[in-house]
């Protein structure tokens, strides 16, 4: 039986020019390279320049997902961004980007789920796309989470860097078998009674910026528990077994977290991508980075089974099951 795919045609990905080596930690926080390493697996992150807005980010991995698919930004019907830190309140990010592109039509706008973000925002494109609302849609991730960090908290400081990355969605016709390329089934879960955990002490109604604040120990330990079981959840809605998998491509928050989740699938980490060393933890931008990466390392070819999964503040989790 015939059926519509929202599928992937195009990826990209930007990462700011300043790297910033765990070793400038040591000159300012009680911490030590192999202190950040040996507890989360990061070497070096990015962080955005001086004045340069998250909007900067997302539109530039835009481009070179726009090109890496052969089209223009004419031929989009939608942008999505999932973001945290996006350059004002209002207007959206995603409406930024639309100028930035030069996109005169079609509708764009942001959705806010942390790092849970880009699984979100990729739920909904698919969604869009499915309805016939889109034939096209750009999905972004893109953050600058350096500028929400307490530089005297070395619990959180370490962890966290910019980036964005981006897919181009298409609606392709499939047989409705899981061997059709896309978007086979999402997962969706979220439980504000854990908001106390991952958060910003600081919002528009309160009239303050505020910094990222964490609890490490329990959002790992609900980390590791959640991010499988959505994972299996979205395969089974898909018909298919973690047996089936090439790779999975996780939220790049933490290297214990990554291999926790990969064993408790029983999987190997040879069909994990990990990218979180030279990263570090961008939000709602870790995955698009991650699956950018992973296509240019020639990890990711055509017709590989990807499972992305992801949890962020809220809390929020899920996890999608495409087809490459």
């Amino acid at each position: 039986m015939s059926t519509t795919r929202a599928t992937v045609i195009g990826v990209g990905h930007y990462l700011p020019d300043r790297v910033v080596e765990n070793a400038e930690f040591e000159k300012t926080l009680d911490t030590t390279d192999e202190w950040i390493r040996s507890r989360s697996g990061i070497e070096r992150r990015h962080f955005a320049a001086e004045g340069q807005p998250t909007s900067d980010l997302a539109t530039r991995a835009a481009q070179a997902a726009l090109a890496d698919a052969g089209l223009e930004a004419g031929d989009i019907d939608a942008i999505i961004v999932a973001t945290s830190t996006a350059d004002l309140t209002f207007p959206s990010a995603a409406t930024m980007v639309q100028a930035s592109l030069g996109m005169t039509r079609g509708f764009a706008f942001d959705v806010q789920a942390v790092c849970a973000g880009f699984v979100f925002a990729l739920t909904n494109a698919n969604a869009l796309i499915l309805s016939g609302q889109a034939k096209r849609v750009l999905v972004i991730g893109a953050e600058t989470f350096s500028r929400i960090m307490d530089w005297t908290d070395r619990s959180t400081c370490v962890l966290f860097g910019d980036g964005a990355g981006a897919l181009v969605l298409e609606a392709q016709e499939g047989t409705g078998e899981a061997s059709d390329r896309g978007i086979l089934s999402t997962d969706l879960n979220s439980d504000g009674r854990h908001r106390d955990l991952l958060y910003v002490d600081g919002g528009v109604s309160t009239q303050s910026t505020g910094y990222l604040r964490m609890q490490g120990n329990a959002v790992f330990r609900h980390a590791v528990e959640k991010l499988a079981a959505t994972a299996t959840t979205a395969l089974d809605k898909a018909g298919l077994a973690a047996s089936d998998i090439d790779w999975v491509v996780p939220h790049q928050a933490n290297i214990r977290i990554i291999q926790g989740t990969a064993k408790k699938l029983g999987l190997s980490m040879d069909r994990v991508v990990v990218t979180v060393q030279d990263h570090g933890n961008t939000s709602a931008a870790s995955i698009p980075l991650a699956l950018s990466v992973g296509k240019a390392r020639g990890q990711i070819k055509p017709g590989d089974l990807v499972v992305t999964e992801a949890i962020g503040g809220g809390l929020a989790w899920g996890a999608v099951v495409l087809r490459w």
